[in-house]
């Protein structure tokens, strides 16, 4: 019997991409579907790409009765879900795609995101969303919180080395370039096609990107010291795709290795042959990410490079992975879909 789904925040790009991806889910069944500023409109109307499919209308989260639901996915805003998530049934299990719940210290949050936490008892619960090294609790966990798109692929390519030792810990160059999906569906200026197109550029430079939070809490955690990554976003005019160049100070075939070994097996990272390296056109639209080491001109540094789609396993794709963890179904299900190429 299918899995009862609602999705809070349908009418965002990450929740289109999640009816997208549930569409061919073998056992979860899309029962409620809610998106305040588009209420009684057809997910038709809001995305015309999805009008093949026999959905639920829009309706505002107060007309959900989540009685009958197994599972609900939180797409809304920052700021927003952690209010919305507090009022949400004790019994329903969710998984959240904002930032709402992804710093365990409420002090973090204050300083990362700029105000006290509203949920602050549901902060506490919550377990990271970083599918491959967070399994064990994710099955067990109420309350899943997806990590940045950003952060997920930073963290990709670093977790193992750190874990391992096999890098050095002060000098870790972390270069990442973010399609302009991230940054939502509102309309901004900046991402006018005129203001974007034909040129990209750094933002939060110096240390003012928020997903540094993440970063510092992972980090440090698996270091059982302070580790902190020098770390420039920068905004590229395309529509999907994350690509993260890594420069750390560590021996190539060492880091090729503790990679492959740390990968081996996982069935959506995948390391590359030594000496290649990936490119978001080879993951579009995908669950997977692809990982490629190279050996720098200076003797003893190495360059990894990583690469996901940031609406896939970068959030819907990640969710609907720990939502089958969640669920007791095969974590693969419904997210084998080949990357779409050209």
């Amino acid at each position: 019997m299918a899995h009862k789904i609602a999705i809070l925040g349908a009418s965002g790009y990450t929740g289109a991409e999640l009816v997208r991806l549930i569409a061919t889910h073998p056992a979860l069944e899309i029962v409620a579907l809610g998106a305040n500023s588009k209420a009684g409109q057809s997910m038709a109307q809001v995305f015309p790409h999805l009008r093949h499919l026999d959905l639920p209308d829009l309706v505002t989260i107060d007309e959900i009765d989540f009685a009958g639901v197994d599972l609900c996915f939180c797409a809304l805003p920052h700021a927003t879900s952690q209010e919305v998530i507090r009022d949400l049934p004790r019994t329903l299990r969710i998984v959240d795609l904002s930032a709402d719940f992804r710093l365990r210290d409420p002090e973090d949050y204050a300083r990362w995101y700029g105000g006290t936490h509203a949920a602050l008892e549901c902060q506490q619960e919550a377990v990271y969303g970083l599918t491959e090294f967070y399994r064990d609790e994710i099955r067990h966990a109420r309350l899943v919180a997806g990590t940045g798109c950003n952060a997920a692929t930073g963290q990709y390519a670093l977790r193992p080395l750190i874990a391992a030792g096999v890098i050095d810990l002060d000098d870790i160059i972390l270069d990442l370039k973010c399609a302009v999906s991230g940054a939502g569906r509102s309309l901004k200026e900046n991402l006018l096609h005129a203001e974007l197109s034909e040129g990209y550029h750094a933002y939060a430079v110096g240390g003012a990107h928020r997903h540094l939070g993440e970063f510092d809490q992972e980090f440090s955690a698996l270091a059982g010291r302070s580790v902190k990554v020098q770390f420039t976003p920068h905004l590229i005019p395309a529509n999907r795709g994350i690509l993260a160049t890594v420069y750390v100070k560590g021996e190539p075939e060492t880091v090729h290795a503790t990679l492959a070994r740390a990968y081996e097996g996982e069935p959506f990272v995948k390391v590359l042959p030594f000496g290649e390296h990936p490119s978001t056109r080879h993951v579009r639209g995908s669950n997977f990410c692809h990982v490629g080491i190279c050996a720098d001109r200076i003797p003893g540094r190495t360059i990894v490079v990583a690469a996901l789609d940031n609406l896939t396993k970068g959030s819907s794709g990640q969710a609907i992975q720990n939502a089958n963890l969640m669920l007791g179904e095969d974590e693969t299900a419904g997210l084998m879909l080949a990357p779409v190429f050209p």
